[in-house]
């Protein structure tokens, strides 16, 4: 058993080797033909197969639905170029020495194209040696390699865009990670082939003049030779030599001409999912064409002096084919006429019913920008949008601890130039106003001198800021300001939009994906809770409610534990919320402030606490607290004057209230004070050290 599995290795790694041989001893064929002289049989099999090698060339060019599906064609041009080259070398070596013996004396394919192909004139082979030059420089090398230098330019110049293309479909989830790095490698490899044909072409051309020199070199050679070393006549070595060349050189420029055909083929295809036949077919099947180039050509048989009866019967013959062909295309529609008032009946607007592919779905989370501002999303041109939006993505994801969705980037032409908007859910929720080529200089606060520029806001906090030149950034940031270019600028805005939109972010989708998360590592946790305890809905508003007042739900295991088991007690996702926040109390503290730090809290006069309560048991639970317009007015004054003071002091702004009327005030302060946090005093650590630095009171007497 051992020794038939070895046997199948060895011919496996045999069949391997082999396989990867095939090039190397091509090479090594052509360093021969190069150094070593080769007998006449090997040359004509040599020259024979060039002719192969040409043809089979050309065909895969002509089948060829795109250039890709030949991506090799570069390298094996400059292989056969070699190698037609290699059969010049040793086919002159052999004229040279042995074509005084006769016209057989470099093989029987150099003496059929001298005897056959030019009837034995040298004259004549000469001149159709001269105009296969021409056809093949002038003509086919020169035009195939302007077209591999022009698109060569044009390639590389749109993969900025066709990069932009695969962000964006990325970015909006119409592909995945897979298909797009697939995607991007074929843009590099359509880069990469047409570059290396623009240079390919260059090895046709220097063929074609190589063919031309070998020519030359050769007849004057074996004259020489000839008349020099054995005492030919002019006539003779003239006529032996001269046909030999001849003959060998349209050896050489058949193949030569079928390659230069094979690449400009190449690059004058159209990529479709035809070939170029196919493509022909199609569209030179025009009837009316035929009909009207036959009667061209009838008229001009008329004309006295013509070939009237070749050019009669080649006109009539067009037309009658053209009529032919136009009557079978109206059968056609004869035939289907039925079908197509059926289909049009069907794409009919007024008729046609509607489905659910008539109603676009809004994208959760989009960024459309004015066509101004495209130069930001092209890393081509120093565009760090695309990065830094992706920056956002991850960073936000890691903070709130579920994948927020890809952010779609588009091109909008109904915005101003430099305007951009932030979409969530089809409704723009954000905009702002960006300077290309400018940097934001935003004033913080505080700064030490003016400097020149276009006033602005900071989109993302409404600050104070200035468009200025990027030469003036050191000098801005010497004063004081922030300076931050235009990508920076959106992404901030982003983020912070983003941020403060969290549990609009979360969906049953995300609930579902954590927990099928925690199911992982704890499936029985998961296995008890959904569906048996709790819906899935409810668990995704607690995790909403959770995220509307700035809370991670990294810990999802806690989360999940804390359901489970205040689940049996209630299946209200609000006081599911308030039993779960002080399992996450830690957390919660932890940002405010350092682990060593104490905690400075704002509290409530006990009078007014007392009162918020009493307050709140009288409402009902449908109206939560209702508080008197005086009274809410003068708590709201109090706190703001007492968070501002608590952040002059460099400390974050802390209110410390009961459980019970938590939820309530946090509720209806969140959009009045947004950097005012409202624990309560079950969610602070045991272990953590808190300071007073305030306590709130309301005169309600007037």
């Amino acid at each position: 058993m051992a020794n038939a599995i070895l046997s199948n290795i060895r011919q496996d790694m045999s069949k391997i080797e082999l396989s990867g041989l095939g090039i190397p001893l091509l090479v090594l064929l052509i360093l021969s033909m190069l150094i070593l002289p080769l007998p006449p049989f090997l040359l004509d099999f040599l020259f024979t197969f060039n002719i192969l090698l040409g043809v089979v060339i050309i065909m895969i060019a002509i089948n060829s639905t795109k250039p890709l599906d030949f991506s090799s064609f570069p390298a094996i041009l400059l292989l056969a170029t070699m190698l037609r080259l290699g059969l010049n070398v040793a086919s002159t070596r052999l004229v040279l020495v042995k074509g005084h013996e006769g016209p057989d004396a470099a093989g029987k394919v150099i003496e059929a194209f001298g005897e056959f192909v030019i009837a034995g004139n040298y004259l004549v082979g000469f001149i159709i040696f001269t105009i296969l030059m021409i056809i093949n420089f002038i003509v086919v090398t020169k035009g195939a390699g302007r077209v591999s230098e022009v698109i060569a330019r044009f390639t590389l110049d749109a993969m900025p865009g066709k990069q932009m293309a695969i962000d964006a479909d990325l970015n909006a989830g119409v592909i995945d990670q897979e298909m797009a790095k697939a995607r991007r490698e074929e843009i590099s490899q359509e880069s990469d082939f047409f570059g290396s044909m623009d240079g390919a072409s260059k090895f046709v051309k220097g063929d074609a003049i190589a063919g031309l020199l070998i020519l030359i070199i050769n007849i004057v050679g074996g004259l020489i030779v000839g008349l020099g070393q054995h005492d030919l006549s002019f006539a003779d070595a003239g006529r032996i030599y001269v046909l030999l060349t001849i003959g060998d050189g349209l050896v050489a420029q058949i193949p030569s001409l079928l390659l230069s055909l094979a690449t400009a083929i190449i690059v004058t295809r159209v990529t479709t999912s035809e070939s170029m036949t196919e493509q022909a077919k199609s569209q030179l099947n025009n009837p009316m064409a035929l009909i009207v180039a036959g009667g061209i050509l009838v008229l001009l048989g008329l004309v006295p002096g013509m070939p009237t009866w070749i050019f009669l019967a080649l006109g009539l013959g067009s037309g009658a084919l053209g009529i032919s062909m136009f009557r079978q295309a109206e059968l056609g529609e004869l035939v289907n006429e039925d079908a197509a008032n059926q289909a049009e009946a069907a794409t009919d607007p007024m008729q046609e019913e509607l489905d659910w592919d008539d109603v676009d779905q809004v994208d959760l989370v989009a960024l459309d920008i004015g066509y101004g501002l495209i130069p930001l999303v092209n890393p081509e041109t120093g565009g760090q949008l695309l990065p830094r939006v992706k920056g956002v993505r991850k960073k936000l994801s890691a903070e709130l601890g579920f994948l927020v969705q890809p952010i779609r980037i588009r091109d909008n032409l109904d915005l101003s130039p430099d305007v951009y908007h932030i979409v969530m859910n089809g409704v723009v929720r954000g905009k702002g106003e960006i300077k290309v080529g400018k940097e934001m200089a935003i004033n913080p606060g505080q700064v030490h001198g003016t400097i020149e520029g276009i006033p602005t806001k900071e989109p993302a906090f409404g600050l104070d800021a200035i468009w200025i030149e990027p030469s003036q950034r050191d000098y801005a940031r010497t004063l004081g300001y922030t300076v931050v270019d235009p990508a920076t600028a959106i992404a901030t805005h982003l983020n912070t939009l983003l941020r403060g939109s969290a549990s609009e972010l979360l969906s049953h989708d995300e609930t579902q994906q954590l927990l099928d998360k925690v199911a992982d590592r704890s499936p029985k946790l998961v296995e008890d809770l959904v569906p048996g305890k709790l819906p899935l809905a409810t668990i995704t508003k607690v995790l909403q409610n959770i995220l509307d007042e700035g809370v991670s739900v990294r810990d999802m295991r806690t989360i999940i534990e804390v359901l489970s088991t205040e689940s049996s007690r209630t299946q209200d996702a609000d006081e599911l919320t308030a039993a779960v926040r002080p399992r996450l109390g830690r957390m919660i503290v932890q940002s405010l402030v350092d682990i060593n730090d104490s905690l400075p809290v704002i509290t409530l006069n006990p009078s007014l606490e007392q009162m918020l309560h009493n307050i709140l048991q009288q409402s009902s639970s449908t109206q939560g607290l209702v508080i008197e317009p005086t009274l809410a007015e003068g708590l709201f004054k109090a706190l703001a004057e007492n968070t501002e003071e608590v952040e002059n002091q460099g400390h974050p702004a802390v209110l410390v209230v009961s459980p019970g009327i938590r939820p309530w005030l946090a509720k209806i302060i969140r959009h009045r004070l947004s950097d005012l946090t409202v624990l309560s005093y079950s969610e602070i650590p045991d272990d953590q050290a808190v300071k007073v630095v305030a306590t709130v009171d309301v005169d309600v007497t007037n």
